[in-house]
């Protein structure tokens, strides 16, 4: 049965709800994205990182609404800002000016990937399971992270890793996860923020961190913004986690718009996204701008399908999510004062919604299960999404070979395997 015209005043008021919504489902990223940045031993600076993180989500959202006319947010990813920040800064020690020059590259190759026919090759040329094995491993080490920002877990010289002492830290976690869970329960949109604010509001009350001395301030456009270094990200030796932000960028990017259309009905008759080709470029140029801008890669973000429940059809929305997101260029005093375990909940609970992706890979068969399997379990374990995503390209084309199924296995595939191997000789 044919749908009803929706009347214009009604549709527009539609997108404007919708994308007052999704904003608020997806706000907590103001608060969360510059504390891992700028967590202890990065260097980057803490205002500069929420200033590049609001510029990211205000901009290219708006560029999504208008361009893409898509109602789809953009900002700086979940897991891939914990790559940058621990894996290519703390852990390879590789310089955070660098680490943004390798994003901008990164961002320079997804666009000639989106700009081209090769965005279907390697889109069909993924295998599924990989797919949902570096979401689920992502998940993981976010909640990793979480469980090490509330003291629930310390490094240990003979066991690598233990549990840690039982704070208030560890109290504060449970509290944001008992206030998320119930708002999330009834689909409130504040549910996160909630979270950080009531976790955060009794460590103030309590003497256990200290509120700001005032709540706004000027926006930070000097300390990271162009502070990029793209000759120093050229090295070669940076080309494996330049490629792993590429290769992550992607998968969440047709996971979200795939996933999300298919959900919320924005196909086209041959159940395709519609303007898939311009929201990848936005995401593109996302990631690409978040270099210049000073943050980690930025992306369209799952929680959009919120403001799409509430009635967001079009790109207008998206104009809406942007247009809430800039009173948070001037919120910094306020955000630092958030004690970095008030967003430990945040980081368990989106891990959680990551790691349900392993549901839909199918165990039974080996050459499926085991190269999802390393790359689950690789990404946490060594902090880096670089190791999950070549070894499971690699072992999942080497297991298909030995099982016969070789002729199942596209050459685009076997391109991106031999590459892959070439990259972990190179990384070692």
């Amino acid at each position: 049965m044919p749908q009803l015209p929706v009347p214009r005043d009604r549709a527009l008021y539609a997108d404007v709800v919708g994308g007052v919504t999704t904003f608020f489902t997806m706000a907590y990223i103001v608060f969360v994205n510059p504390s891992i940045l700028a967590t202890r031993g990065t260097g980057m600076p803490f205002s500069g990182a929420l200033t590049a993180t609001v510029l990211i989500a205000s901009s290219m959202t708006l560029l999504m609404g208008l361009y893409a006319r898509l109602p789809f947010a953009v900002a700086p990813g979940m897991g891939l800002n914990a790559f940058f920040a621990f894996t290519i800064v703390l852990q390879d020690k590789v310089p955070w000016q660098t680490a943004l020059g390798m994003v901008f590259w990164a961002g320079v190759l997804f666009l000639v990937v989106s700009a081209t026919p090769l965005r279907e090759h390697i889109a069909l040329a993924i295998p599924p399971p990989l797919r949902s094995a570096a979401s689920a491993g992502i998940g993981l080490l976010l909640t990793f992270i979480g469980l090490r920002n509330a003291g629930l877990i310390v490094g240990d010289p003979s066991t690598l890793v233990r549990m840690g002492a039982l704070d208030h830290r560890a109290v504060f976690l449970l509290l944001g996860i008992l206030v998320a869970a119930a708002l999330m329960r009834r689909s409130n949109p504040l549910a996160f923020l909630a979270a950080i604010f009531s976790a955060t509001a009794l460590a103030w009350t309590l003497g256990y961190a200290k509120p700001p001395d005032t709540l706004a301030s000027a926006p930070d456009v000097s300390s990271v913004f162009l502070a990029l270094d793209i000759r120093g990200a050229l090295r070669l030796g940076l080309l494996p986690a330049t490629l792993a932000i590429l290769f992550t960028d992607l998968f969440d990017s047709l996971s979200t718009f795939i996933g999300v259309a298919s959900a919320a009905g924005l196909t086209d008759p041959d159940g395709r996204p519609i303007n898939l080709r311009r929201g990848l470029i936005v995401d593109a140029v996302a990631t690409l701008g978040s270099g210049l801008a000073g943050t980690s890669p930025g992306t369209a973000y799952v929680e959009s399908i919120a403001g799409i429940r509430m009635g967001a059809r079009t790109g207008r929305a998206s104009v809406v999510t942007a247009l809430c997101f800039m009173p948070c260029f001037f919120l910094g005093p306020l955000a630092a004062a958030v004690p970095g375990y008030a967003t430990a909940a945040v980081l368990v609970l989106v891990g959680v919604s990551m790691f349900q992706s392993i549901s839909t890979i199918e165990f039974s068969s080996l050459e499926d299960a085991l190269p999802a399997f390393v790359t689950v379990v690789l990404i946490p374990l060594t902090l880096s999404i670089t190791q999950g995503i070549l070894w499971g390209f690699l072992l999942h084309t080497l297991l298909y070979a030995v099982a016969g199924r070789w002729r199942e296995v596209g050459l685009t595939l076997w391109l991106l395997s031999a590459l892959s191997a070439g990259l972990l000789l190179l990384g070692h």
